[in-house]
């Protein structure tokens, strides 16, 4: 029977479906109450068979409330397809189900902007007004911030000019980008003139990585025509690059605001807003991964170090004793009764079992090691291990050939790289100090500025 009504949906016959619902009166009851991946309802919604959807809420209007294996209404997929009567039909029954968020967050308003089904949005809007103001979808993104990201411009003038509210206009995604700093950092000339020109938009917002849409328009990688025209636009609105809006803050009788041209008027406003995906954004990500990545690799190289060391160390070159003949004991290491070079050899190879034992466990331990302090102190325990290893195998070699100038050479060589690895050493030790000495004045500088009056008072 199931199947049967499925296939009707999908052809859109009424007829049939009239003819089902006589055979089994209850069968559209079966789709509320057991577990099918869509009913006809979303069906027949998303194939556009207005004549099948309008039976369906005659007889069995909780339909409309229903969701399917992607928790998606039947709203959800007429919206997509851009069924305008199909919409006035299913929200006239449930209005509530605008406020219905499907698996990735979206409510039909969203679905509606993003194919930019603008008459369908109106009928929406018209409805919920607050489903457009109130909504979030994935990543925090209000449905304006979706209208510049999908480059939908008329439908972005719809929604401001319908619900009219500055603080809806200049709301925040998770990161804190304002939809200024996301058409600034897409390159949306349009969207900008529009936002500047005839809005109320807070031009000098700063997200949470502190840029405002002047900075992060300045970051683009590749420079053109358009980053020029929305540089021009910003500064003849009175936008400012984030460091000389802090200055400006620290100056005797002025306060930390900012300029915003709207259609009638001028404000001054300066929120601490967040970012986006673009500038400081994107240098924060490629941070996080580079040091996700070089832990990753630390614990690889540290592994295969430990395991190279405990083996030496167990099976040294030359073997053990077989017998206790001779004075020598079964099972002890010949290259220890034999050559006085076995306590160096030990004590290089126990140097980098004991090294790359320390990095496992700092990996494994929940220090931040995504901080580059903690990456740089494992990088010079790698060294360490790594410098250990070839002295143990330069050792390992002269203990096990006769071939005295093959011995010179690979003791020269393994001494040669020991220096250039302690020159790099040298070298990334005082990059740090350099840091750490830079990181301590600015914090003193910081300090001290902050602890200067803002002004005199009367």
């Amino acid at each position: 029977m199931e199947k049967r009504i499925y296939e009707a949906a999908v052809e859109g016959s009424v007829i049939s479906l009239l003819n089902l619902l006589q055979e089994d009166a209850l069968v559209l009851d079966r789709f509320m109450v057991g577990c099918y991946p869509e009913t006809p309802l979303h069906i027949a919604s998303m194939l556009g068979h207005l004549d099948f959807v309008q039976e369906i809420l005659n007889r069995k209007p909780e339909l409309a409330g229903e969701l399917d294996a992607r928790k998606s209404s039947p709203l959800h997929l007429a919206t997509a397809k851009g069924y305008l009567e199909i919409v006035r039909k299913l929200v006239s029954v449930n209005p509530e189900m605008c406020f219905a968020h499907d698996r990735d967050g979206r409510n039909s308003l969203h679905i509606a902007t993003i194919k930019g089904h603008i008459s369908v949005l109106r009928e929406l809007v018209n409805v919920r007004p607050q489903a457009a103001r109130m909504s979030i979808a994935d990543r925090g993104e209000t449905i304006l911030h979706l209208c510049v990201r999908y480059s939908q411009l008329e439908i972005l003038k719809l929604l401001v000019e319908t619900i009219g509210d500055n603080l809806f206009l200049n709301s925040k995604d998770e990161d804190g980008n304002t939809i200024l700093h996301t058409a600034a950092a897409d390159k949306q000339v349009e969207v900008m003139e529009y936002l500047i020109i005839k809005t109320a938009i807070e031009v000098n917002a700063i997200n949470a990585y502190g840029f405002t849409a002047l900075d992060l328009s300045a970051q683009s990688s590749r420079k053109d025509e358009k980053d020029w025209e929305i540089a021009e636009l910003l500064r003849r609105s009175g936008a400012k690059h984030s460091k000389d809006i802090h200055l400006s803050a620290h100056e005797p009788g002025t306060t930390q605001m900012a300029r915003t041209l709207t259609p009638h008027e001028n404000h001054h406003t300066n929120n601490a807003l967040q970012p986006r995906n673009q500038g400081r954004g994107n240098v924060d990500e490629t941070k996080k991964d580079w040091a996700e990545k070089m832990s990753s690799a630390l614990m690889v190289v540290a592994s295969l170090i430990a395991t190279m060391a405990f083996q030496v160390a167990v099976n040294p070159p030359g073997g053990v004793w077989q017998d206790d003949n001779k004075g020598h004991t079964a099972g002890k290491s010949i290259f220890a009764d034999r050559d006085t070079d076995y306590s160096v050899f030990l004590g290089f190879d126990t140097i980098g079992f004991l090294a790359s034992l320390s990095i496992i466990l700092l990996l494994i331990s929940g220090l931040p090691i995504g901080r580059k302090f903690f990456i740089w102190i494992l990088m010079v325990i790698v060294w360490i291990a790594i410098s250990s290893l070839a002295f143990t195998y330069a050792v390992a070699i002269s203990a096990l050939s006769d071939w005295d100038t093959a011995i010179k050479v690979v003791r020269i060589v393994v001494l040669l790289w020991a220096v250039l690895m302690g020159l790099l050493l040298l070298v990334h030790t005082i990059r740090l100090i350099v840091k750490m000495i830079k990181y301590v004045k600015k914090s003193r500088r910081q300090g001290r500025q902050g602890r200067q009056p803002s002004g005199n008072t009367a």
